[in-house]
């Protein structure tokens, strides 16, 4: 189905039996794929690169030739394969306001200090979106979050979508879950959460937690997953799909 493996890279006969690998391979041929139709063809796959995370491959880059057989142009193709990952928006009410919780992180691709909600991939976790969001939240905030308490606000999107947010299609195959978590607190618990620094310091997680008024978060931040949970949350409110708040 593919040939073209880059021997110069030692991990690249094994990235094509990794689940990055594997689950673009499915994504292709699903019945929302784009080889579903037969309109388009795969011809070959090149394997530019490979990042280790100890033992298991993290990240790939590889370029896919696919052809559209009728025109025969080639479909752009260059991949950054990552995985799936989840994110958690915190709402946090106290006094009569409510305030999102979120991070603040160095993130070298942009160049730029980025206020974003928590966040992680999914690891070795075998599909536990749940158990990944509210771990990540833990590691980032120190928040101990509920799990029966966490909402799925992509599980409102239509089927046809996969139930997954994509922030950048044209070039990831990252396919982000966005949870909401509600709570009430004291005022003295904003206080201290506000500036507090977190992370797993010996992974290179250097955060520090930010409080803002939940009405000014679609302002106060650039983060494509804070503005998605935003207009899923306001969305899912409109149309009365959000169970109701814990107590």
């Amino acid at each position: 189905m593919w040939s073209g493996i880059d021997s110069g890279f030692q991990s690249s006969v094994n990235a094509i039996d990794s689940s990055l690998f594997k689950q673009w391979l499915h994504n292709l041929q699903s019945e929302t794929g784009i080889l579903a139709d037969g309109t388009l063809a795969l011809r070959q796959v090149l394997i530019q690169g490979v990042d280790m995370f100890g033992k298991r491959i993290g990240f790939l880059k590889f370029k896919a030739d696919i052809y559209d057989k009728q025109m025969g142009k080639k479909v752009p193709g260059i991949v950054f394969a990552r995985g799936p990952a989840v994110t958690v928006l915190i709402l946090l009410e106290s006094d009569g306001e409510t305030y999102a919780v979120l991070t603040e992180q160095a993130r070298v691709p942009t160049g730029r200090i980025i206020l974003e909600l928590p966040a992680g991939m999914l690891d070795d976790d075998k599909g536990d979106f749940v158990g990944t969001a509210v771990r990540e939240v833990e590691e980032e905030t120190g928040i101990k979050l509920k799990l029966e308490d966490m909402v799925d606000l992509t599980a409102f999107l239509d089927s046809s979508t996969g139930c997954r947010f994509f922030p950048s299609p044209g070039g990831c195959d990252e396919e982000i879950s966005i949870f909401l978590y509600r709570g009430r607190v004291d005022k003295e618990i904003i206080t201290q959460l506000h500036g507090k620094e977190t992370g797993l310091r010996d992974h290179g997680e250097l955060i520090k937690v930010r409080v803002v008024p939940y009405k000014k978060l679609w302002r106060t931040t650039a983060d494509a997953k804070a503005l998605a949970a935003v207009a899923l949350l306001e969305m899912a409110t409109k149309e009365g799909l959000l169970p109701p708040s814990p107590t």
